[in-house]
């Protein structure tokens, strides 16, 4: 991809290149040399049509002013597409994860559960669903502030009962973060989705392994079905209804406590909040704005006044 930028910009090195396009690290010379981090996109696809992901993402930025959304601050054209111009984040929640030399407090996680909770809740509230919540995608600044970034999947939505026509596709967010009615097909979804997601990476942070790691869709759903049990008519009426979910048979489960999955120190609130958002029914998981009324910021608030 071609390494134009304007005259503005001092290009100090590439940082990354992912599906959608190549990153690279830079210095504002009219911000006090701040620096940044400029997301280099191709407008179209190998197949010479425009691409929705791109549009998506500018779109999606464009109206994002939240202390824990990644902000856009520029974009200008270059000969292959368009460049966004983003603050710079020296890491990312994976990162974080991986340095086994430095794990995350009990306060960090907390904290860092908080402000995911109240960029989805923001997010939410414009009525966007992110779609692909994992750790790559949470960035954490100089500050140690987390901010959601890589809005390629986002999409503005509609409640499912409001406008029952109107379907997503099932092909979203990473598998180890994929809400299980996305893995039965659902196209009728909404943000609900991205509440599971966030609920795995809470449970990530706590336990420092992902919570659901399967190699195949078929495995993510067994690894699920075997943790929180066999999903019954009862508690998710609709689950038999599901595209795909009489396509395969899994050994009958009563599921897992969540005691067991858990280090023995974690906490009844950590436990509580992870079990609000990592739920069968979609209906039925704490919104971004309920959880963040959780016992688990509340009782800690306490605590340390």
């Amino acid at each position: 991809m071609d390494d134009y930028m304007p005259s503005r910009y001092q290009l100090l090195g590439r940082i990354g290149e992912g599906v959608h396009g190549v990153v690279v690290k830079a210095r504002d010379l009219q911000s006090d040399d701040k620096m940044v981090a400029i997301k280099k996109l191709s407008l179209r696809t190998k197949f010479g049509v425009i691409s929705l992901n791109t549009v998506r993402e500018i779109r999606a930025l464009q109206h994002c002013r939240c202390d824990n959304v990644l902000e856009l601050l520029d974009m200008y054209p270059d000969l292959a597409g368009i460049s966004l111009v983003f603050e710079y984040m020296p890491h990312t929640l994976y990162s974080k994860l991986k340095d086994e030399e430095n794990p995350l407090s009990r306060a960090t996680v907390r904290r860092y559960t908080g402000m995911l909770l109240k960029g989805l809740a923001y997010l939410h509230g414009l009525r966007l669903m992110h779609r692909d919540i994992k750790p790559a995608n949470l960035l954490i600044d100089r500050h140690d502030v987390l901010k959601i970034a890589d809005f390629g999947l986002a999409r503005i939505y509609t409640e499912p009962q409001q406008q029952s026509s109107k379907v997503y596709s099932p092909q979203v967010a990473t598998r180890w973060y994929r809400a299980p009615e996305i893995l039965w097909g659902c196209q009728r979804y909404g943000p609900s989705i991205d509440l599971w997601a966030s609920g795995a990476v809470c449970a990530e942070m706590l336990r420092g392994v992902p919570l659901f790691a399967g190699a195949t869709d078929i495995e993510q759903l067994a690894l699920v079905v075997r943790t929180l049990g066999t999903p019954n008519q009862k508690d998710w009426p609709e689950v038999r209804s599901l595209p795909d979910y009489n396509k395969i048979r899994f050994p009958n489960s009563r599921g897992e406590r969540w005691e067991d999955i858990f280090p023995s120190c974690t906490t009844r609130d950590e436990i509580s909040l992870v079990d609000g958002l990592v739920r069968y029914n979609p209906a039925k998981r704490l919104t971004a704005e309920e959880a963040l009324l959780h016992p688990y910021f509340n009782n800690a608030a306490a605590s340390a006044n």
